[in-house]
């Protein structure tokens, strides 16, 4: 008897502190008010209790689990005022939260979306970059550029004068995965570099990585650039836009049903071939792009929203009817979200990707066509379950089916060689972001990548470039498979309130390949993936970190120093050309590469005058087999030293004064030696492997913003600027000749692009 009733005791113990224990969940989602666009990164925390937060996740939703009781939540926010609810938490409940944008103070915030982010979150090599403050940044032709912001920032690399591709932490510029609302993006530039394909208008917020990229993203080597595009106004209709010398942009949006689903639609267009075409010289010239960003939502009910999002872009040259070339991008995006429960949130994006190239010749009756292409099918499902407070797990999975289509000519007298080749590049993720009490925050994962080589054309296999077998693999069939293991691991040490350590490790793999003859890559660059003959290229970073922050988060000081060491690296046989070579696998060779170096930025955040100065201190090396006799030579986007210092300034209400100041180490290059004479032609001899250097390359770029006074909801300002403002003559590119004077001497003939390129814009939105 006595036994029954201990027992019975210890089970009324037990569940009188289970009862106790009980905690239920609050969750929603967060949101701007004037527009209705959810806010990425926002800190939901509980008053009184300082261990207790979480941020939203990308589309703007957050889980918070506590015990039942009574709470004041807190919204807190770069750039917005502060909110706050009270909440009587004695069930699972729903608070949506709609923040006021307070940025027209105009205090221009360089910032990662919360103050002290760069203290408290274990992610490393992460830059959240504030679209509105990068607007401010001149550039060349005055036109708002995301890729030249990113340029900017320590750790990542211009390609060189006139350029947008870059390189980040010594990797090159296809190792870099650029996504557009989840696509990836396989050539980001127009004009052959001096425009990216990201309209500044269109776009909402983009996060660069720097190698240590949670285990959701994978398949490059050195960063992941994820830019996102707006919304839309789901309140009111808005129309803005900006008129310039070159080219002009308007952008639409609006409510399809008010609050509940809005669309946007932005685009923009060069016109320097109808101003061009005005002169009888230059009437047959075709040199212009242009863009499209469409997006809608759909909001089917409380839990359930859908998206749609698409990117069009084009690039056209041409001269007459004799030469024609065109190039783009196209991208598409079907995305659900959906809040299963008040813990779980769910992704399924159905993604489709195509850059194409083609140019045609017309010579004598005769027409010469060449195009190359890379198509995308893309299926992608990522559940985020916020288990605890402590706890954020990532789940999911991707399955990209590529079809690949090299460079293939065709036209008068010319076979039709052209050839497909398909993969199945493949992926399952975990990752967890876990709170392990006030002062040590931990994000790690694993991502398990698997491709397979799929059937529809003939494998070449080659034993020291010697073709040894050829492998015919029919439509359907699968053909040999690469798996790997990619673990993550970063944390976050806070030593004090304005410090912390920060250290990480990461594996990432690459299993699609870009070959290029030029470093900062052109429209003529093919792609190709895996094969019996090439395989993933793996690459292994280990970094550690240092954050201080100065007086209440003013002034915020990052360093971190990095090793990548790099498995697989390709390169090319000493004189290749890709664009003429009947199969590129043939003059392939393999070798190992590493990176290393340290990063400091140093930032002002809030104030009259903002901005940042960043530094890098970098090597770059490659060592294959067949080249520089084995031993180690810097690889083409080796550069030692990188600085950029970009200050801006509100002079006046109306009044805001911008400058960005560069300094580059050369690129890494190969010069001749010597030359001789066969046959009646000059040939050169050159050196070991990119052992020379162009030369530096430095700029200073100015411009001013006046925003005009407002009338009712017309909102309109001039930005002037100037480009190269002391006419630094930087070099795109050395070629050689023989010496007029002495023809027995090479001498060095450099090409500049730009010099004291002015720029007006006028930009308006009502």
């Amino acid at each position: 008897m006595h036994k029954k009733i201990a027992l019975i005791n210890l089970l009324l113990l037990l569940s009188t502190k289970l009862l106790f224990a009980q905690s239920y969940t609050v969750s929603g989602t967060v949101k701007q008010k004037s527009s209705g666009e959810t806010l990425m990164g926002v800190t939901v925390s509980i008053v009184g209790k300082s261990s207790v937060g979480i941020v939203t996740n990308e589309y703007g939703f957050y889980s918070l689990s506590l015990p039942k009781g009574d709470y004041t939540l807190r919204f807190s926010y770069v750039g917005y005022k502060q909110e706050l609810v009270r909440l009587n938490l004695d069930d699972n409940k729903v608070v949506n939260a709609n923040m006021i944008d307070e940025t027209s103070l105009k205090e221009v915030v360089v910032s990662s979306k919360k103050d002290n982010d760069n203290l408290t979150k274990a992610t490393m090599g992460t830059e959240v970059l504030d679209i509105k403050a990068a607007s401010k940044i001149p550039v060349v032709f005055g036109e708002k550029d995301l890729v030249k912001t990113i340029q900017l920032m320590p750790g990542v690399k211009s390609s060189g004068e006139g350029s947008n591709g870059f390189s980040v932490r010594g990797g090159a510029t296809d190792q870099n995965l650029i996504l557009l609302d989840e696509a990836p993006v396989y050539n980001a530039s127009h004009l052959l570099g001096i425009f990216s394909t990201f309209n500044s208008d269109a776009l909402k917020d983009a996060t660069i990585i720097k190698g240590n990229s949670p285990s959701q993203y994978g398949g490059r080597l050195s960063s992941v650039l994820d830019v996102k595009m707006k919304e839309g106004n789901n309140k009111e209709y808005h129309v803005s836009g900006g008129l310039g010398l070159i080219s002009s942009r308007v952008t639409i949006e609006g409510p399809i049903q008010k609050e509940k689903s809005s669309f946007m639609i932005s685009g923009r267009r060069t016109y320097a071939d109808l101003i061009a075409s005005l002169s009888s010289d230059f009437k047959d010239i075709k040199l212009y792009f242009y863009d499209l960003n469409a997006k809608a939502n759909l909001a089917i009910n409380s839990k359930n929203k859908l998206y749609f999002s698409g990117y069009f872009g084009k690039d056209v040259l041409g001269v007459s009817k004799t030469f024609g070339s065109n190039w783009g991008n196209v991208t598409g995006t079907l995305r659900w979200n959906s809040v299963v429960s008040s813990k779980l949130f769910s992704n399924t994006s159905f993604i489709y990707s195509n850059y194409d190239f083609n140019v045609n010749f017309t010579t004598d009756g005769s027409v010469i066509n060449t195009n190359s292409n890379i198509k995308d099918l893309n299926l992608k499902q990522d559940f985020t379950y916020f288990l605890n407070s402590n706890n954020t797990m990532r789940i999911g999975f991707n399955i990209i089916h590529h079809t690949i289509t090299p460079s293939t000519t065709t036209g008068t007298g010319i076979v039709n060689t052209k050839k497909s080749r398909k993969g199945l590049e493949n992926a399952i993720y975990v990752n967890n972001s876990y709170k392990a009490y006030d002062k040590l925050s931990i994000d790690y994962g694993l991502r398990f990548s698997f491709y397979n080589v799929l059937g529809g054309d003939v494998y070449n296999v080659y034993q020291n470039n010697q073709l040894v077998q050829s492998i015919k693999l029919d439509e359907g069939k699968f053909g040999k498979t690469y798996y790997n293991l990619e673990p993550r691991l970063s944390m976050n040490y806070r030593l004090s309130n304005n410090s912390s350590i920060k250290a990480g490790y990461a594996r990432n793999t690459q299993s699609l390949h870009l070959m290029s003859n030029s470093t900062g890559g052109s429209p003529t660059d093919q792609w190709i993936g895996n094969s019996y003959n090439i395989k993933p290229e793996v690459a292994d970073q280990v970094s550690i970190g240092y954050s201080r922050n100065f007086k209440d988060n003013v002034f915020e000081l990052n360093s971190e120093v990095y090793y990548k060491a790099m498995q697989n690296q390709i390169d090319y046989r000493d004189g290749t050309d890709i664009n003429t070579t009947p199969d590129i696998e043939s003059e392939l060779l393999y070798g190992k590469g590493r990176a290393y170096g340290v990063e400091v930025i140093f930032k002002k955040k809030t104030g009259k005058l903002t901005g940042w100065i960043g530094y890098t201190l970098s090597k770059t090396e490659r060592q294959i087999n067949g080249i520089n006799d084995g031993k180690w030579y810097n690889a083409k986007q080796d550069r030692t030293h990188d600085l950029s210092v970009v200050g801006i300034y509100s002079l006046t209400s109306r009044w805001t004064l911008s400058g960005a100041f560069v300094y580059t180490t050369g690129n890494a290059v190969t010069f001749p030696t010597g030359k001789y004479t066969l046959n009646n032609m000059t040939l050169y001899q050159y050196g070991n492997r990119n052992a020379n250097r162009m030369p530096a390359t430095h700029r200073l770029d100015i411009s001013a913003t006046y925003e005009k006074p407002s009338k009712k909801r017309f909102q309109s300002s001039w930005t002037i600027g100037l480009y190269n403002a002391y006419g630094r003559s930087n070099p795109y590119s050395v070629t050689f000749r023989e010496s007029k004077s002495d023809p027995n001497k090479i001498e060095a003939v450099q090409t500049s692009l730009f010099q004291w390129v002015p720029s007006v814009t006028y930009n308006f939105k009502f």
